[in-house]
This record gives C-alpha cells, structure tokens and sequence, in this order.
C-alpha cells in the first residue's frame, strides 16, 4: 500500500493555510438557492454584468407571456 493510501481520510497536507478562513462566509447565498450560469462568449461580451442579463432574461419573459396562448380548460 502506498504512503498517500496510509494517510489519514481526514488528514490536510502542510501547505494547506485556512488561518484567515472565514467560518460560514457563503452559507446564507447558497442556502438561497443561488444559481452560476455560464456564458458563452460572444453572449457575455454583449452583458458589462449581472444586472444587464437579469433585465434582458426578464424582458424575453414579459414576450413570452404575450405570444405563447394561455392553455384554457374546457
């Protein structure tokens, strides 16, 4: 058996520096369901940031809403 197979599950390496790690620093934002979309290039060029894409996405919604027919019951 190798000496890395020996090691310890729970055992850190030595270069390995939390000393000024936060405990709990994006616990709320990702208890809040955040979601990371990537975008392909050309796209994120067209974007300076995040708010620009929200407004755009929301706007293609608002079309959406007027050109997709509701379903109706009978």
């Amino acid at each position: 058996m190798t000496q890395a197979r020996r090691r310890k599950v729970d055992e850190l390496r030595t270069e390995y520096d939390f000393s000024r790690a936060e405990r709990g620093k994006h616990h709320a934002s990702y208890k809040a369901g955040t979601n990371v979309v990537l975008l392909e290039e050309d796209v994120a060029k067209a974007f300076p940031d995040s708010s620009s894409v929200n407004r755009a996405l929301r706007a293609i919604l608002e079309v959406a809403k007027t050109q997709i027919p509701s379903k109706r019951t009978a």
